[in-house]
């Protein structure tokens, strides 16, 4: 069963351009530094070009790992001569017990027995993929801060490569990357032509990574700052430092999905963190949940989370700030998704964000404000908050992108912002701004949403019409069944009085629906008879 709004045929938007994907693995460089019986083993093999990885591991048979298979690549048993062999070709094996072959993006990683010999070897091939950022080059280019999730070995890294690249050579910024393990730009000190003039700096010691990704900020002055692999909370605060100092983060976290992120206590607070706040009894009524929720703790250090779900599988979550807020009030969005196939781009699923955005305003449209015709929003409107919240009021600023800025005395502003019981209470203060002809405008509530309408007001900014969303749901819903008939719809929860005219939109194109759920939830289900 789909939810929200339905997945877009092939002919619904225009593919996203693509670029032609090449892969480059300098592979014979890893099979020089096998041992002669592994080696020719593999230079015989149909799909050498898929190999994942060599296995040496202390008297067992040498193994070669494919996506979907794994070969034997000798009766020998491996010995401590074919392991001295590898480790003699290859560069210093760190704290992290990984080593490399210089410039390359192969990775020699060591297991070690109790005494810290070295008695198994994982040689993991490394491929400089380039093309593969195009299903989301859009979201690379706009300057946001992208976090990269997914499990092991789904082409994070790889993707973090392409990005450097193309974001240096193509887009000429200042990239530099923090590289822990060689990972990115591969061993030695010349780093690997897959990351083109990007600049790399290497890491000593990974629990060493924060400080590194502070001191490239700091030393270096870079527009982008590339990290693999957050992980632990001094990262987690040197990734906000950034951030908060206006460079492009882009980097990849511990975790599968954008929940795993947000319910992990110690990353949680890359995506804006969780604390629990105890509401006002007015509040908590307008809202219609306990007293005590769980809110967002502070502005997100990324703007859009990607999981990569596989190489051509992509789930965007864009505007995470919203986002956030929606999934701690039980109302996550939908995300985008993304697929490359045949050679296109095609984005299979849109983002309902907007639509669960309205929802949450509680389908109040803008209160009609009068007065504003005399302001010049062609100038910055330097607004006063009284009684309300700076920091939302800061937010949606943010969120519409107004030209507005929050003044801490009214007399600098323009405008001050209160809430309506204040007005009514007839306020010592607000009748001397009165008396000094300083413009005061009341609102209902303080919520983000109420503020986000005083704010559309003021600039003159077209409303969300709920009623219109509802229909144009309904209305594409009956669309894509008339086209797969076997499809079933369940529309997003709405009042009676639009579930009943999307129940005439279903009627008119013949086909059968029904009210399913319990208010507030209670939704359209649409189908063919």
């Amino acid at each position: 069963m789909l939810l929200g709004p339905r997945p877009l045929d092939d002919n619904d938007k225009a593919p996203l351009e693509v670029e032609d994907v090449q892969i480059t693995d300098d592979l014979e460089m890893l099979l020089d530094i096998l041992p002669r019986h592994v080696r020719d083993a593999l230079n015989i093999h149909d799909s050498l070009e898929e190999l994942l990885e060599v296995v040496l591991d202390l008297g067992r048979q040498p193994e070669a790992r494919f996506p979907k298979s794994f070969y034997f690549l000798s009766e020998d048993y491996v010995t401590e001569e074919d392991i001295q062999y590898v480790i003699s070709r290859v560069g210093e094996f760190g704290k992290d017990n990984r080593a490399g072959i210089a410039r390359t993006l192969h990775r020699i990683s060591a297991i070690r027995n109790r005494g810290g010999k070295i008695i198994g070897l994982t040689c993991r091939v490394g491929r400089a993929v380039f093309g593969t950022i195009s299903i989301i080059r859009d979201v690379v280019e706009s300057g946001k801060s992208v976090l990269l999730l997914g499990r092991p070995g789904v082409g994070k890294t790889t993707m973090l490569r392409e990005m450097a690249r193309v974001l240096n050579d193509q887009l000429n910024k200042r990239v530099v990357i923090v590289d822990t393990s060689n990972e990115i730009a591969g061993d030695g000190d010349i780093p690997h032509p897959g990351i083109g003039r990007a600049r790399r700096m290497q890491v000593q010691s990974y629990d060493t990574q924060h400080n590194v990704m502070i001191e490239a900020v700091e030393n270096h002055m870079p527009e982008v700052v590339v990290v693999d692999e957050i992980g632990t909370e001094a990262e987690a605060y040197a990734s906000r430092t950034i951030a908060e100092r206006g460079v492009q983060l882009i980097a990849t976290a511990h975790g599968v999905t954008l929940e795993n992120l947000l319910m992990n206590p110690t990353l949680s607070d890359l995506v804006g963190g969780i604390q629990a706040v105890t509401l006002g009894d007015e509040e908590a009524r307008r809202r219609g949940t306990q007293k005590t929720v769980l809110e967002r703790k502070a502005p997100p250090t990324f703007d859009v989370v990607i999981e990569i779900q596989q190489i051509d599988h992509f789930v965007i979550h864009d505007n995470i700030p919203k986002v956030i807020d929606l999934m701690l009030r039980n109302m996550p969005p939908q995300p985008e998704v993304r697929i490359r196939e045949a050679g296109e781009v095609k984005i299979v699923q849109e983002s309902n964000l907007i639509q669960l955005e309205a929802e949450d305003s509680g389908d109040i449209p803008p209160q009609n404000f009068e007065g504003f015709e005399d302001l010049d929003t062609r100038k910055t409107i330097r607004v006063f908050p009284y009684a309300v919240s700076r920091t939302r009021l800061e937010r949606a600023i943010a969120n519409l992108h107004v030209s507005a800025v929050v003044v801490k005395n009214w007399d600098d502003a323009d405008v001050v912002l209160t809430l309506k019981a204040q007005e009514r209470r007839n306020h010592k203060k607000l009748r001397e701004l009165e008396r000094r002809n300083i413009r005061t405008y009341g609102i209902k509530s303080n919520t983000i949403n109420q503020i986000q309408n005083f704010l559309r007001n003021v600039f003159h900014l077209p409303s969300i019409n709920i009623e219109e969303l509802a229909l144009r749901e309904a209305e594409e819903a009956s669309l894509e069944i008339q086209r797969h008939p076997d499809k079933i719809f369940e529309l997003s929860p709405q009042n009676a009085y639009v579930r009943r005219m999307q129940h005439q939109v279903a009627e008119k194109y013949k086909l059968r629906s029904r009210s399913t759920g319990q208010e507030p939830n209670r939704r359209l289900t649409i189908f063919s008879g």
